[in-house]
């Protein structure tokens, strides 16, 4: 395993006993994929810098072009507290996104169901049918000729959830700059998409913490 991970760092901003936080950068991937050229991941180079971690201590995912903040637990049951503070929605998560174009309004809430493309993985596709809900609410923080600066507060964590809502005609209509799938962006752009905030209950001490991380645009 190490030989296929050349690079161990991480940008870890909190740890203790029971969890960490880490500024994941853009282009790595959150968990291992199929093969060995998908094994550089967060999950493990945590893993190499913590032996005693847990086996499987992703909580939750962050877009491999994604970047910023993301928890992890290091043993059951800070895991088994941290994924039910994401089901029950008690996890505080806000994206900091530009935009090619200026969404209309200030803000608001986008509910739009969708669902894979199973012939065009990982693309995700607009289906009120059979797709699930996605709802986001954004506020438009900047624009400047024909790029915005917008926040994004995600309430549920479907994938592609905020690429799909700013792209998508019934959504702002506004690709993520950078973006392959939704947008015109080309593989191997900077998607500028970054997880800013993130706030939750600490599974042991039960007190709210929260951490932020400036975007890198």
């Amino acid at each position: 395993m190490t030989q296929m991970i050349p690079d161990q760092k991480l940008d870890i901003i909190h740890r203790d006993t029971h969890l960490v936080v880490v500024n994941k950068p853009g282009g790595l991937l959150s968990v291992p994929g199929r093969g060995p050229d998908k094994q550089d991941c967060v999950v493990n180079r945590l893993k190499g810098l913590i032996p005693s971690c847990m086996a499987q201590p992703a909580v939750h995912r962050l877009d491999m072009a994604t970047s910023g903040l993301m928890v992890l637990a290091l043993n059951k049951e800070a895991h088994a507290n941290l994924s039910g503070q994401f089901a029950r929605r008690q996890i505080d998560k806000k994206y900091i996104a530009l935009l090619e174009g200026v969404p209309q309004g200030e803000g608001g809430e986008i509910q739009l169901a969708f669902r894979l493309d199973p012939d065009n993985r990982p693309h995700q596709v607009y289906d009120p049918v059979q797709g699930k809900t996605g709802i986001t609410r954004w506020q438009l923080i900047s624009a400047q000729g024909m790029i915005s600066r917008i926040q994004f507060t995600p309430i549920t964590g479907r994938t592609h959830q905020l690429r799909l809502h700013a792209a998508h005609g019934l959504g702002l209509h506004c690709p993520i700059v950078g973006d392959p799938l939704y947008g015109s962006g080309k593989e191997g752009d900077r998607l500028m998409l970054h997880a800013t905030r993130l706030a939750f209950y600490h599974p042991a001490s039960k007190e709210k913490i929260c951490f932020s991380s400036e975007p890198p645009f």
